[in-house]
């Protein structure tokens, strides 16, 4: 009988520190998609003065086995030179950019702004008819305003995913 725990469905926050070359970003979205993981948020960037490396953050989710799975197969590919699960491996910050642009008039419009400064969310262009809002914090965060956004005009979102380090003197550098 399998141990109740392998079952239970947990979120990762995976940081991996990779060589800034081409087909990098493609073979680590191939490892996901030909074990048929699902990638719930991805982003990457240069992270050093030379460009030479990148940090790629994934948000995923499944059983532990199939997330240890995952950093192993991580670690295994050539270009990569650390992997951290930073869910498990202690505090941890982690944001997301989102631009929000809500359509509207009258009473609705004055709603929008009155959640928007409650947010923290800072408007970055208006119009007489339209505000597009932007806003940083936790993805709950984030889908929260948009979810209040949506009876006043919500016309369109754009978010840029999960970016993630850890607290204290803990660091990803090789």
């Amino acid at each position: 009988m399998p141990d109740p725990s392998d079952l239970i469905q947990r979120a990762a926050t995976i940081a991996v520190l990779v060589e800034n070359e081409a087909g990098v970003l493609a073979r680590v979205i191939g490892l996901f998609s030909g074990r048929g993981y699902n990638i719930d948020s991805l982003t990457v960037a240069p992270v050093d003065a030379e460009g030479r490396l990148s940090r790629i953050t994934i948000v995923t989710s499944g059983t532990e086995m199939v997330i240890e799975q995952i950093k192993a197969q991580l670690d295994r590919l050539v270009p990569v030179h650390k992997v951290a699960d930073l869910t498990l491996e202690g505090p941890h910050l982690n944001r997301e950019l989102a631009l929000i642009k809500v359509v509207g008039s009258g009473s609705a419009r004055q709603e929008a702004l009155r959640l928007a400064d409650a947010f923290r969310a800072r408007v970055v262009d208006a119009t007489t008819e339209s505000f597009v809002f932007e806003m940083t914090g936790s993805g709950e965060k984030l889908d929260a305003f948009i979810n209040l956004m949506r009876p006043l005009g919500l016309a369109e979102v754009s978010r840029t995913g999960a970016v993630a380090i850890a607290r204290g003197t803990r660091s990803l550098s090789v």
